[in-house]
C-alpha cells in the first residue's frame, strides 16, 4: 500500500508538470486513485463523464481519442475533477448537471441527483397517457427538487398543465432554471405539504418524497450523506410514511375522478403503503419493482366514493 501511494504521488506531480497529456494516461490516473472508493469499472465511467464534459468527447470519440493529448487547461480540469472525487463529492455536483431521461439538469447542494429508478417512474407516466398527450390534464409534481420529473413529464406530454411544488425556495430556484433552459413550461410553487391546501383539481398527482428512515444511513454511500441534501432524503424511524400519508390525504381531496396517484417508495414499506393507502379509499393500488428488483413504484386510483 505504502508503496502504490509513493507511486501514485510521483505520477501525480508528473501529471502536474506536463503542457498536455495523452488522454489514456489520465484516464489510467483516475482508474489508480479510484478504485478504492469506486471500483475499477466506475472509476473509468467517471473518467468518461469528466472528458465528456471537458473534452466534448462521446464515449465512442473518447475510445477512438485515447493515443490523443490534451492540452494543458483542460488537463488541469481533468485533475481538478478528480481531487474532487477523491474526497467523495458526487460527479454530478462537480460538472454541476445530471442527466435524466434525455435532458442535461443543473443540479447542486440544495437539489437531489436524479435517480434512474424516478426515470421509470416518469416512464411509466408517460406510458400510460400516451394515448392521451393531446388533452389538457392537470398534473401536480410534490417535490420539485431539480425539477427532473415535472419538467420529463411536461416534455413528453407537451398539452398537460403542469405544476410542482417545493417547501425549497433554492431547488425552485434550480428547478425554473432547468424548465427555462429546456423549454419545458412548469408552474412552481413555494409551500410545505405537510400545510399546503389548494382548491385546485389534478387528473395525476407524482411525487418522490423523503423516505429513506435514520436506521438506513448506514446502507448509504458517503457522498450522498455528505453531499446531498438530508430534507430531501430523510424521514423518522418513528413515521417514515409521514410525507406519503400527507399526500394521500391531499390527493383524496383534489384528484378529479378518475384521477391517478404515482409515488416512488421506500422498498422496505411496501406494505405499509398498500395499507396506508387503502384505509384512506385508494383502489387499484399497483405496485412495481425497478430494474434492480426492488419495490419501488407505487400507483393508486382515487375511488368514487372519495371524490
Amino acid at each position: 500500500m505504502h508503496v502504490q501511494f509513493w507511486y501514485v504521488e510521483m505520477i501525480w506531480l508528473q501529471l502536474s508538470n506536463f503542457t498536455t497529456m495523452k488522454i489514456e494516461a489520465i484516464a489510467e490516473q483516475y482508474k489508480i486513485e479510484l478504485e478504492t472508493m469506486y471500483g475499477d469499472e466506475e472509476a473509468l465511467a467517471l473518467f468518461g463523464l469528466s472528458a465528456e464534459h471537458v473534452l466534448g468527447l462521446s464515449p465512442i470519440k473518447l475510445k477512438m481519442a485515447k493515443n490523443s493529448s490534451a492540452n494543458f487547461v483542460d488537463v488541469q480540469k481533468l485533475l481538478s475533477i478528480l481531487n474532487d472525487l477523491k474526497i467523495g463529492k458526487p460527479i454530478q455536483h462537480i460538472l454541476g448537471v445530471a442527466h435524466f431521461y434525455g435532458a442535461v439538469f443543473e443540479v447542486n447542494e440544495y437539489v437531489l441527483i436524479p435517480r434512474p429508478e424516478t426515470e421509470e417512474l416518469v416512464d411509466w407516466i408517460i406510458n400510460d397517457y400516451a394515448d392521451v398527450r393531446t388533452e389538457s390534464l392537470k398534473v401536480l409534481d410534490i417535490g420539485t427538487g431539480s425539477g427532473c420529473i415535472p419538467i420529463s413529464l411536461k416534455t413528453y406530454l407537451q398539452a398537460f398543465d403542469v405544476t410542482s411544488l417545493d417547501i425549497s425556495a433554492e431547488a425552485i430556484a434550480v428547478a425554473t432554471r432547468n424548465s427555462e433552459s429546456i423549454g419545458a413550461q412548469v408552474d412552481f410553487i413555494e409551500a410545505d405539504i405537510l400545510t399546503y391546501e389548494s382548491d385546485r383539481k389534478y387528473d395525476i398527482i407524482v411525487s418522490n418524497p423523503p423516505y429513506i428512515r435514520e436506521l438506513e444511513k448506514q446502507e448509504m454511500h458517503e457522498n450522498v450523506l455528505a453531499h446531498e441534501p438530508h430534507l430531501a432524503l430523510f424521514v423518522t424511524n418513528e413515521n417514515p410514511l409521514l410525507f406519503y400519508t400527507a399526500i394521500a390525504d391531499f390527493a383524496a381531496k383534489n384528484l378529479n375522478t378518475g384521477g391517478v396517484l404515482y409515488f416512488e417508495i421506500n422498498e422496505y414499506l411496501a406494505d405499509q403503503m398498500i395499507e396506508m393507502l387503502s384505509a384512506k379509499g385508494f383502489a387499484n393500488i399497483d405496485l412495481r419493482k425497478d430494474m434492480q428488483g426492488k419495490d419501488r413504484m407505487m400507483k393508486a386510483m382515487i375511488s368514487d366514493e372519495n371524490v
